[in-house]
């Protein structure tokens, strides 16, 4: 079965950390690259970080050196690493495959996982 899904979402206090894993299947998972977005009521899909099949990565700004995204391609997973947690990054967090315009206001997958929720208390 072609799928992703996401594990880890709960909540935290501010400052707070959390870790968001994704498992894959049904995929050649290593050829892909794989990524992150969170969404809140009323907005789209917001890119929050991606890493390519050679292991690079990329990250929006608003998370730069607070989240580190890491796979790893023998069990075909991904993780999200949350820390100094802020009451902004409370949203929707959907893992992703391949991807088109990441950063921009419209991106598009070819799968998407049902998400994982993300609270963040002040």
């Amino acid at each position: 079965q072609i799928r992703l899904m996401e594990s880890g979402g709960g909540s935290v206090q501010s400052g707070g950390s959390l870790t968001l894993s994704c498992a894959a299947s049904g995929f050649a998972y290593n050829d892909y690259c794989m990524g992150w977005f969170r969404q809140t009521p009323g907005k789209w899909r917001e890119g929050v970080a991606f890493v390519n099949a050679d292991g690079t990565s990329t990250y929006a700004d608003s998370v730069k050196g607070r989240f580190t995204i890491s796979r790893d391609n023998d069990n075909r997973t991904m993780s999200l690493h949350l820390n100094s947690l802020k009451p902004e990054d409370t949203a929707m967090y959907y893992c992703a495959q391949d991807c088109e315009g990441v950063y921009g206001s419209r991106p598009t997958c070819r799968l998407w996982g049902p998400g994982t929720q993300v609270t963040v208390s002040s």
